[in-house]
């Protein structure tokens, strides 16, 4: 399957790519004429791809794959509860088990512990799970 025959499934818009010299001009002039504008990444950004594909990998993983999508407009919802979900209540290993766009949580000493009461809230349709301390 190619554009052509995609026709009205697949309208691509953008092609997002990096600086490599494998990509000749005459492949931007191919894509420009089927009304696909090539964007390049940053001049010296080389990771730029990697986090970008990791974030999708992520997405598709933790919702995309789990979720049957009606249309457009539940899509949109969909992926902007997931970007919530993500920036302010998934933990993160890379920042010590907090989110994006929150402090890091202060460690509980032993005395709270034991009186530690949790409290669970599902988001679309329980795909997702977001936990918090409860007063």
């Amino acid at each position: 399957m190619d554009l052509e025959d995609a026709g009205s499934l697949a309208r691509v818009k953008f092609l997002i790519r990096d600086r490599d010299g494998e990509y000749p001009a005459l492949i931007d002039e191919i894509l420009g004429g089927a009304g696909i504008t090539t964007i390049l990444t940053g001049v010296r950004v080389p990771r730029m791809n990697a986090i970008m594909e990791r974030w999708v990998k992520t997405l598709r993983g933790e919702l995309l794959d789990r979720t049957l999508i009606w249309n457009e407009i539940h899509l949109r919802h969909a992926l902007q509860a997931y970007e919530q979900h993500y920036n302010l209540n998934r933990t993160h290993r890379s920042l010590a088990a907090a989110a994006p766009l929150r402090a890091q949580p202060q460690p509980l000493g032993p005395d709270r512990i034991e009186r530690l009461a949790i409290l669970r809230r599902d988001r679309l349709g329980g795909v997702l799970h977001e936990y918090r301390h409860a007063a």
